[in-house]
């Protein structure tokens, strides 16, 4: 079996040079310092005759066989090999066999010695596992694949792994001259010279395979007399013609199931994200001269003209597409043009990993596995009539732009990003459009609904709130709002906003477009901490440089806190910054005091008290009834009546603070702060509404702060009446849409 492969005594009569020019002992074996070199650990073991079971990893012609055979001719141990391309398990028994009988009747260990090890499947490797563990033999394995995806894990845990490297320049220089000075076993008997750069050019396309040179060594030495071999002392003169055909050309080192393989392909596709198109037609080229199939070349450049370029450039999935057509089309060799063309199309073209969301996505829905798929978004040709499965939900297409702020994410998963548009290509193109949309379905679930005034008490849930402002399509009021506001800016990039009243988001995020070298900082109301959050985490998706400043607490609080900015914003905008507060003056004084001489102070104030009433809404759907006389009946009359009557005293209490003001007073106020400057405009807004069954119970509730329509309802109604009027309603406006409007104030005021 073959203890004699590594006779030193073996004839050496028709051997072939690289298997004559085997090292005999640690001193004549060349390269792999890194493991072998003085000192090194498996230079000692060998040293000491104490091995433990080996692997040798590297490529071919790097001297992993060589190694064994040194270890072999050093050892004490009985030697045997088996080569695993030639071999199976039951040469395997044999060998183990006559290891159990050294072991026993001589106390002789055994060296098992397995060429190309990885060549045996997984049930010989397993068959040679317990023979390792007991100790009848100690393995040691060669293979040119990675050990730890190609070998038994638990041959692997019980070796020690070397990897072998291709051999430098200079290594195969010594190699060479061992050659032509070895007298017994090389050319040392003959006078041989070489053309200037013949031997070189033999070292520089061996590439780092110690065979390959010697092999086109014996080719050239043997080949240039006449025959061979010649007398003893003879000349022989190798040229650089003879040179060049001893080794026309280094076989590529590529196995398609291994790890050149692999490593080949990624560092193409490296090279394709890199946007290096030179090292991409290079590994290219690298694959396609070491045979690698062009379809699987063309499946990588499919999946990375998604992975790594996807949205910056769309079109580079059919381009590759394309290509690989053309090439099924026309093949090899006119193909490569193909090839070429894909390959640079994608190293050139813009990069984005925008679709990496996806697996964001996978994440959440690993972690949100119970999250319902909301109401409005189920299939309403089946469960519509039982379980209102559809209802609410809003048709783009009806929507101007093709385009409705509506929810479309599970609750649980509120302001959730997944998608990121890179300012790449194409996506460069349409991210603000994302970032808009966002931005408006964002400012919709934060919606202050402190306009109305039918109630004020807090949504218990954070998905309440979302999917009463995105049902309710609010994102052309705000677009309107938010262009108002912004109409009365004119900043240059490095001005800095302060925005009042941020909880809603929309004007944070215009505002950084706007002052991309400046700042922004948002001052939030402390008890809106689910807003903060929120915000935060939107925020979070922006570079840190990028990110607006978030304060929670009021504009005296953050001045107390940054003494310093005071007096530094040339801009102050909000929405709803002083709505509740019947003390406008004092929050319009520290806005006053946030801006710089000549800044400029835009408020967006709701006017409750010229806003419509839920009254309006209820004679508004009885209009478009098909009879109307068969729904306003003298009881449904008197419900209504006394709806109408709990709105009237609400709508003329005077010591409200949500009603007992108009623009006027909000004028007044500003110059009162040191405004001498201030206009106002009041707007009136339409949208459409959709009301739920329980936001006709949570109007008409009392309120928790101040008085709302369930406050007024109590005064004038026993408890079975208001049931009765909020069954009515339920009746009448549940669960559809209405036309809903609103007054606005947009109020403008300079510091000079």
């Amino acid at each position: 079996m073959s203890t004699e492969l590594f006779s030193s005594n073996a004839s050496h009569s028709g051997e072939p040079l690289a298997y004559r020019m085997s090292p005999r002992t640690l001193d004549e074996y060349v390269g792999q310092d890194h493991i072998v070199g003085p000192g090194r650990l498996l230079r000692r073991v060998i040293q000491a005759d104490r091995l433990s079971s080996l692997i040798f990893y590297g490529p071919p012609g790097t001297g992993k066989t060589s190694l064994a055979r040194v270890i072999a001719r050093t050892t004490s141990s009985a030697f045997t090999t088996l080569n695993a391309v030639l071999t199976g398990v039951k040469e395997l028994r044999i060998a183990i066999k006559e290891a159990q009988e050294r072991r026993s009747l001589y106390d002789t260990r055994t060296i098992l010695f397995i060429d190309e090890v990885h060549r045996w499947n997984k049930a010989q490797q397993d068959a040679l596992l317990p023979w390792v563990e007991n100790g009848t033999v100690v393995l040691i394995g060669a293979t040119t694949q990675n050990p730890y995806f190609e070998v038994n894990s638990a041959l692997v845990s019980r070796s020690r792994v070397f990897q072998l490297l291709p051999l430098d320049n200079n290594d195969l220089s010594s190699i060479a001259r061992q050659v032509l000075q070895d007298t017994e076993r090389g050319y040392g008997k003959y006078s041989i010279s070489f053309e200037p750069g013949a031997l070189e050019h033999l070292i520089h396309v061996s590439a780092g395979d110690a065979r390959s040179l010697l092999n086109a060594l014996e080719l050239a030495v043997e080949t240039t007399p006449d025959s061979f071999p010649p007398a003893e002392g003879a000349e022989i003169h190798v040229s650089m013609d003879v040179a060049e055909q001893s080794i026309q050309r280094k076989v590529v080192l590529y196995d398609k199931e291994g790890d050149y393989h692999f490593d080949t392909i990624s560092a193409f596709i490296k090279s394709l994200r890199g946007s290096d198109p030179d090292a991409a037609l290079y590994w290219l080229a690298r694959m396609v001269y070491a045979g690698e199939d062009p379809r699987f070349i063309f499946r990588r450049m499919l999946i990375s003209a998604s992975e790594d370029i996807g949205m910056a450039d769309p079109h580079a999935l059919s381009v590759v597409e394309s290509a690989a057509s053309a090439f099924d089309r026309i093949g090899l060799p006119e193909g490569r043009y193909h090839l070429a063309h894909a390959a640079v199309y994608l190293a050139t073209a813009p990069k984005s990993n925008s679709l990496m969301g996806f697996f964001d996505a996978l994440s959440a829905v690993e972690k949100e596995q119970k999250a319902d798929i909301p109401a409005h978004l189920k299939d309403a040709n089946r469960d519509a009539e039982g379980f209102g499965h559809g209802a609410g939900y809003l048709y783009p297409h009806a929507y101007r732009d093709h385009w409705v702020e509506q929810q479309y994410l599970p609750s649980s998963l509120q302001g959730k990003l997944f998608y990121q548009p890179s300012q790449q290509g194409h996506e460069a193109s349409i991210a603000e459009d994302v970032s808009r949309r966002r931005e408006a379905q964002l400012a919709a679930s934060l919606f202050d609904s402190s306009e109305e005034i039918l109630t004020f008490s807090r949504l218990n849930q954070a998905r309440d709130r979302w999917i009463q402002r995105i049902l309710d399509n609010r994102s052309a009021s705000i677009e309107i709002i938010r262009k108002k506001i912004f109409g009365q800016v004119k900043c240059a990039r490095h001005h800095r906003f302060c925005v009042l009243g941020a909880e809603e988001g929309t004007l944070i995020w215009e505002a950084l477009r706007r002052v991309p070298e400046g700042g922004v900082t948002g001052i939030i109301s402390p008890t809106r901490t689910e807003t903060v959050e929120l915000l935060e985490h939107y925020a979070a998706q922006l570079d840190p440089s990028e990110r607006p400043e978030l304060w929670k607490g009021s504009p005296e609080e953050y001045l107390r806190e940054h003494p310093e900015r005071a007096g530094t914003f040339e801009y102050v905008i909000g929405r709803n910054y002083t709505i509740r507060s019947s003390g406008k003056k004092v929050l319009l004084e520290q806005a006053f005091s946030m801006l710089r001489e000549n800044g400029r102070l835009v408020l967006a104030e709701s006017v409750p008290g010229q806003s419509q009433r839920l009254t309006e809404a209820v004679r508004q759907q009885l209009q478009q009834g098909p009879d109307e006389a068969a729904i306003i009946n003298p009881r449904s009359a008197e419900l209504l009546g006394v709806l109408e009557e709990a709105e009237t005293r609400l709508y003329t209490d005077t010591a409200h603070p949500l009603i007992s003001w108009d623009v006027q007073n909000l004028l007044e106020a500003a110059k009162e702060a040191g405004f001498h400057d201030a206009a106002g405009e009041l707007l009136t807004l339409t949208e459409e509404r959709y009301v739920r069954a329980q936001d006709i119970d949570r109007w008409l509730s009392p309120g928790r702060t101040t008085p709302a329509i369930g406050d007024y309802l109590n005064e004038l109604a026993p408890s079975g009446t208001i049931e009765e009027l909020k069954s009515w309603l339920r009746e009448t406006v549940g669960n559809m849409p209405v036309k809903w409007h609103s007054a606005v104030c947009i109020l403008v005021a300079d510091r000079h």
